[in-house]
Order: C-alpha cells, then structure tokens, then sequence
C-alpha cells in the first residue's frame, strides 16, 4: 500500500510542455535492510516504484534527477521520435510492480535513445534489476520467470558500471570509483561470474585508498573471504 507514503505534485514535460501529475514518495520511511549490491528494503513499501516520472500526454519518462535537465539536441531527438506517435499514459497515484517495471523500461528506452551515459543507464538497470527480485521473493508463481529476468538485467547494469569506470570521470553523483568497482565485483558475483568478481573486489582491497571508504572496504573484504571459503 502507497497510501500516506506518497503524495502528487505538478510538472511540466520538457518534450512536450504539457502539465502532468507525478507522485513523490514521503522521506520517512523505515529501513529494514540493505543488500549488498545496495538495494534497500522498507518497511510496507517500495518507494523505487516511483523513482521514474511517465509525462501521462507524450509518454515521455526519466528519472526524476534528469527528467528535467535534458539538452537541446535530445529533446529534439525524443520529441522527433515521438512526433507521429500517439502515446496516452494513465498516470496512477499508486503504482503496482508492473507498473514500476514498465515505466524503468521505457526510461531506458530514451535513456538509449539520446546515448545517455553508461553510469545513468547502469543505475536504472540496477533498480530495475531489484525490482524483478523482489518479484522473485513474493510471488511463488512467478518466481523462477522473475529471478531469471533479474540475473539477465543484473548483467546488463554490470557491463554498463565497466564501461562508465574506464569512461567517465567518478565521483558520479554520489558513487565513487571505488564504489563501482566494488559494485561490478559484486553484480559478477550475484550473476555467477567468480573469477570476475574475485578480480574486482581484489582490486578494491588492494588498493590504499579504498580504506577511505570503510563501509565499501569492509563490504569488498567481506565478499572476498566468504568467497575464498567457498572456494576451499
């Protein structure tokens, strides 16, 4: 249930200047648990079902941290795109997981569609990625189709953070080089790739100052024994 978690508030579509409603989810919420590829788990609700905003007149959709800063050239790709297609979005106030899933898919549609950075799309695959598991953790029925979509998804968010860290000048927003490293190794390890993932996490334990960062530092050593011992 999203009701009290959440709340509407009006925006303008920068593609094709229409008002449109969008609903935000409240800062105080519960955390329960933090996985350690950093998805985080609240008590009674999701709040990553609303981190995409879908413009409801031209089908539109972005993050909310870039629905808003998109440049010249791209609005003009999107709304080219968009300019013989006639898409009707029904906005809901409450979102169910499809709906999530749906709306992270077609903002990497556009995120494709103007060659977004590989960071950006790694992090909309991640959340995506989380979505499916916890699809895969609630739903018996459909549990093995979600967990096979989120190994798929998972792989894609992986080689996307292997491109942005030889690509693109960290720290990104609030992720360090250190942080993706230790991401990667751990996306290989969720996706079955050992080898690759003692590579990565090694690199983050081997290097001095990574120690700079305690929480990604333990994280890495941690994984990286566990991973040993399994070996063994």
């Amino acid at each position: 249930m999203a009701v009290g978690f959440t709340y509407s508030v009006e925006r303008e579509c920068p593609i094709c200047g229409e008002k449109f409603q969008v609903t935000k989810t409240r800062s105080r919420l519960i955390k329960i648990k933090q996985d350690s590829d950093f998805c985080v788990h609240y008590k009674e609700f999701n709040p990553y079902y609303y981190d995409i905003w879908v413009c409801s007149h031209c089908g539109y959709a972005s993050d909310e941290k870039h629905f808003d800063t998109l440049r010249e050239k791209e609005k003009e790709k999107i709304a080219q795109f968009l300019k013989d297609r006639k898409v009707k979005i029904e906005y809901k106030e409450v979102r169910t997981r499809g709906d999530a899933i749906n709306a992270f898919k077609l903002a990497l549609y556009y995120a494709d569609l103007i060659e977004s950075p590989e960071s950006r799309k790694a992090g909309l695959y991640l959340k995506l990625a989380w979505l499916y598991r916890e699809a895969g953790e609630e739903d018996s029925e459909a549990g093995e189709e979600a967990k096979a979509k989120e190994q798929e998804v998972l792989i894609r968010s992986l080689e996307a953070y292997d491109k942005a860290l030889t690509t693109e000048r960290f720290p990104i927003g609030s992720m360090t080089d250190t942080a993706a490293t230790y991401l990667i190794g751990e996306l290989y390890r969720r996706t079955g790739n050992t080898e690759k993932a003692v590579q990565y996490l090694s690199r983050v334990i081997g290097e001095k100052r990574s120690k700079m960062e305690p929480a990604i530092y333990n994280l890495a050593r941690d994984l990286w024994q566990d991973m040993r011992k399994e070996s063994v």
